[in-house]
């Protein structure tokens, strides 16, 4: 391992804790060149695309990005803000709130934003917390159903971001929390209040993001975790099996994947005569070009045309106080026995703690220095 260059260590930084909050990525700009790059890197991913590298990468480089780049450079431009992307400006929201949360109750905790493809890379804002004193990590991907291809591949970042650190902080991980009561009572409560504003609609589709179906067959618990959000989300809102639907949307390629599709059955919700249709993405932690382009635009012109009134997303809970409120518990869960995430563990503390092991070098150097 090379470290030739890296500045000289801080012996002396107070020990701190930090959370890190992950999401999928976004391309830096809504312009092709942006996104292929920000595809390439997502599509090269093997927990991505399972396939065999001599036969991926050349129908990758060569049929694919040419093609998509162009087209979803123009999708993400639909939703592109003053912020940047949809999905880096609510994650780095909620971030700030949650780390307003913790330093409203004297929480001396760090927490961060890291994207797994593009910008912040998840080694970068890691170095940039051990740089802060960070010795102890709770790592959340914001994926309330866990995924191999989504999940799992932020643990494989985070693996290879602390492969290149010398010194590797202590760490827990948050596999899933599709069944955590708290975030279950967030998601019912936003269509509670969606429905309180606008009325409710003719039914409720559930959309997730598919995967392809070998995965499922092959271990991956993902279409069960969706599943069973669903069914706890509408016990909470009392609704009938019949009131509700649960779809998978954003496939590609042409092998089967989670069905029913998303894209095909809110056209058979038109034609049965169904004229209002409110759509709930509870997959996405913060809304995204899936949620803002291809429900709420896309497959709300598709209802439309196929004879529907309207096609109502539900927004996902993003930096509401509601979201904060329902991962707070899902974090503290994760921090038990971390002394530096709490109030008695203070900077005071941690500043005489690393002083005094930076004095103890510096007098074991200067006693064995050699004249």
């Amino acid at each position: 391992m090379d470290y030739v260059g890296q500045p000289e260590f801080r012996h002396d930084t107070p020990s701190r804790c930090g959370i890190l909050l992950v999401n999928l990525g976004t391309p830096d700009a809504p312009q092709p060149g942006a996104v292929r790059r920000y595809l390439a890197e997502f599509l090269r991913d093997p927990r991505v695309i399972e396939l065999p590298r001599l036969l991926w990468l050349p129908l990758l480089y060569g049929v694919i990005l040419p093609f998509r780049s162009r087209r979803s450079a123009h999708a993400y431009a639909q939703v592109w803000t003053s912020e940047g992307s949809p999905l880096l400006a609510f994650t780095n929201a909620l971030a700030s709130t949650l780390q307003q949360a913790f330093a409203a109750a004297d929480r001396p905790i760090v927490v961060r934003t890291a994207m797994r493809y593009g910008n912040p890379s998840i080694a970068s804002i890691i170095a940039e917390m051990r740089r802060a004193g960070v010795r102890r990590l709770l790592v959340l991907p914001l994926y309330p159903q866990y995924s191999a291809t989504t999940t799992a591949s932020v643990f494989d970042g985070v693996a290879a971001a602390l492969n290149k650190e010398r010194w590797l902080p202590e760490l827990r991980f948050v596999n899933e929390y599709f069944r955590d009561p708290a975030w279950l009572d967030a998601v019912a409560q936003s269509i509670h209040q969606h429905w309180d504003m606008h009325g409710r609609g003719d039914h409720l589709l559930f959309s997730f993001h598919g995967i392809p179906k070998r995965y499922f067959a092959a271990g991956d618990p993902y279409f069960c975790h969706c599943q069973a959000s669903a069914r706890a989300i509408t016990e909470r809102l009392g609704l009938d099996r019949s009131a509700w639907t649960l779809s998978f949307q954003s496939r590609v390629g042409r092998e089967e994947w989670l069905r029913p599709y998303t894209d095909e059955t809110i056209p058979q919700f038109a034609a049965k005569g169904i004229r209002k249709l409110d759509v709930v993405c509870p997959g996405f932690a913060v809304d995204c070009l899936e949620t803002l382009e291809e429900i709420a635009m896309q497959n709300a012109e598709a209802f439309v045309a196929s004879g529907g009134e309207s096609l109502r997303y539900i927004p996902a809970l993003n930096a509401s106080p509601a979201h904060v409120d329902a991962l707070l518990p899902l974090i503290e869960r994760h921090l038990s026995g971390w002394p530096e995430a709490y109030p008695g563990f203070s900077n005071a503390q941690a500043s005489h703690t690393a002083t005094a092991s930076a004095q103890h070098f510096k007098h074991f150097t200067e006693s064995h220095r050699v004249a």
